[in-house]
């Protein structure tokens, strides 16, 4: 039974092998590439997998960006700048070059007068250094902050080819208005107008100025510019203002009537053009400028700054005697805290009550202006001349020295102070302080200028025109003056001849400058050019003392003896000691002349016109 039991066994077992055998057989030999096959598969799905899971984030990525921004730029639309510059700041924190990230950032944080906006547009230019607009964007924020070399700098570094655009002249003119340099300023704004003449905020720039010009036909197009941007609201304020301060100086007191009237029914007065207004006022009639002035004050003193500017107005005008009469009919809560209290003590000053000045400043604490009541103390302790005065003078004034707490603004108001009351030391050191400050470096620069003039330290001077003329380096009068006191001191030689001659090539018809690059040319001993260059000047201009001397040597030089001494008529102590010393060189020229045989014919000069010398430069 077993047996036969084995044998059906075996018999199935060789059916089995006889059908499954064939595909045992092809399983062994496919299973390697069944397997490879599978891997690739899987290695290829997993593949897929990735790219679409990357390309998805990056899909996610790129809507998320685009959400924010849309998020951020409607936020700014909408003048919530605080919201929509912390989505930037998120946005910008996972890509760090985001160029419309940094735009709405840059946007939302100048709306906030943020310093910041500076380092916005510093990333943007240098992401596109060759687009203008940018560069231009952060010559404007870095002018709007007081970074003054900062847009010098950047101005500078503007390809060529992007100088004749309408917007970078008014940015120029812009930054020229910072430094000081008008006469630049006026010719970048022509320059803006001449490229876009129907752009009325261009029109309305250039005419601000040329109101004020020397130049007859420039002051009487601005002032028919500005009369006709009174007539468009947007400009309708400023024109007015600018036409009745240009009506005023030219005792025009019709049209001054009428502008004032203008002004005064306008939408956006402000108490500073009432002010304006009693200007007007003060020359169109007395009797009704005082009756104006009294209803007036009244309305001023409901504001504390409205009161303080009136006090201002009336000590700067010479109403110093009716604002102390005012001062004491006013209640004492509404002055004494600043600005009124910095007012009253003003005025106390202008009228020399020096007790009452220490008695005013002796009392209360002014908050942040306390470092100006110690000055008006310490000045009051001066004037004074008492026992121990000057111990108690330097205390004081150390004391609102150290007040101002290094603040640029503080130290300006002080350095202001002490200018006005003759503090020549103490002025000097404040005025070197404000230096440091690019936005009011002019300003002090100036100053120190004027100080050392007076004082005729001319080692001083020169370093101080240095300054001036690397702040302000189109500037030809002062590259003039550099150029002539470095001739004259014989300090960096070399450079004072360049200076000279970019002078006189950037304003040839300026005296100041002509009369600077002829003297250079004599001492150069190119002297036919010396005289050729100030010989199509008017001889008025030359009279100035200050121009006379160089034009006596100039003449005593080509032989011109008698054009020559009618030069030397400046007198001595209208010049400066420099120039004595080549007034002296002139004579000495004359005398050698004069006593040698007549000399060959000369050129033909200009003879100078009989009008008075006028005042010193």
């Amino acid at each position: 039974m077993k047996i036969a039991e084995r044998t059906k066994e075996a018999g199935y077992r060789r059916i089995r092998q006889s059908f499954f055998g064939p595909e045992s057989f092809l399983q062994r030999q496919f299973w390697p590439a069944r397997v490879a096959f599978v891997t690739a598969g899987l290695a290829i799905a997993l593949l897929l997998g990735a790219l679409f899971f990357r390309y998805g984030l990056k899909l996610y990525d790129d809507w998320r960006q685009t959400h924010l921004l849309r998020e951020a730029a409607s936020m700014l639309h909408q003048g919530r700048s605080s919201e929509a510059t912390q989505t930037a700041r998120e946005l910008l924190a996972q890509h760090p070059n985001s160029l419309p990230a940094l735009y709405v950032l840059a946007e939302a944080v100048e709306k906030q007068n943020l310093e910041e906006a500076i380092s916005w547009r510093e990333q943007i230019a240098r992401l596109r250094p060759k687009d203008p607009d940018s560069q231009l964007n952060l010559i404007s924020a870095a002018l709007r902050f007081g970074k003054l070399d900062l847009a010098r700098k950047t101005l500078d570094q503007i390809a060529a080819s992007d100088r004749d655009r309408a917007a970078f002249h008014v940015v120029a003119g812009w930054l020229a208005c910072a430094e000081g340099n008008f006469a630049e300023q006026e010719e970048q704004f022509a320059a803006a107008v001449k490229k876009e003449p129907k752009n009325d905020l261009y029109q309305f720039n250039l005419a601000a100025l040329q109101i004020h010009s020397s130049d007859a036909q420039k002051k009487a197009t601005a002032r028919e510019n500005l009369e006709r941007l009174s007539k468009l609201a947007s400009y309708r304020s400023g024109a007015l203002r600018a036409l009745l301060n240009d009506a005023v100086a030219r005792n025009d007191l019709s049209a001054g009537d009428n502008f004032a009237q203008q002004l005064q029914m306008s939408q956006e007065v402000t108490f500073g053009d009432y002010l304006l207004c009693l200007n007007f006022y003060r020359k169109l009639d007395e009797k009704k400028f005082h009756l104006l002035l009294e209803r007036v004050k009244p309305f001023a003193a409901k504001n504390p700054s409205d009161l303080a500017s009136l006090m201002e107005w009336m000590n700067r005008n010479g109403l110093t005697g009716e604002a102390v009469k005012w001062i004491e009919k006013l209640p004492a809560e509404k002055l004494t805290a600043p600005p009124a209290a910095v007012a009253v003590a003003d005025a106390y000053a202008n009228a020399k009550n020096w007790m009452r000045l220490k008695r005013w400043t002796r009392k209360g604490m002014w908050g942040e202006a306390d470092y100006l009541r110690l000055a008006y103390q310490a000045i009051a302790t001066r004037q004074s001349r008492q026992d121990g005065a000057d111990t108690e003078f330097h205390a004081l004034w150390r004391a609102a020295e150290q007040s101002t707490h290094d603040q640029p603004e503080r130290v300006l108001v002080l350095a202001r102070l002490v200018s006005k009351w003759n503090l020549e030391k103490e002025s000097e050191q404040l005025w070197l302080r404000v230096a440091e400050d690019p936005p009011m470096r002019r300003e002090a620069l100036d100053a120190l200028r004027r100080l050392y003039r007076e004082h005729n330290d001319t080692e001083k001077l020169y370093d101080v025109l240095q300054r001036l003329h690397d702040s302000s380096p189109n500037e030809a009068p002062i590259t003039a003056d550099l150029a002539r006191l470095g001739l004259n001191l014989e300090r960096n030689v070399e450079r004072s001849h360049e200076l000279a001659k970019e002078a006189h090539d950037r304003a040839p018809n300026e005296v100041n400058c002509a009369v600077t690059y002829a003297f250079s040319l004599y001492r150069l001993g190119r002297n036919a050019e010396a005289i050729a260059t100030i010989q199509g000047l008017p001889a008025d201009q030359l009279r100035d003392p200050h121009a006379a001397v160089y034009a006596a040597l100039l003449l005593a030089d080509a032989s011109e003896i008698d054009a020559a001494k009618d030069y030397m008529a400046a007198e001595d102590d209208e010049i400066y000691p420099e120039e004595k010393v080549v007034l002296e060189e002139a004579k000495a020229k004359i005398v050698r002349v004069s006593a040698a045989p007549s000399p060959a014919v000369s050129p033909v000069f200009v003879q100078p016109s009989p009008m008075p010398a006028t005042s010193p430069r």
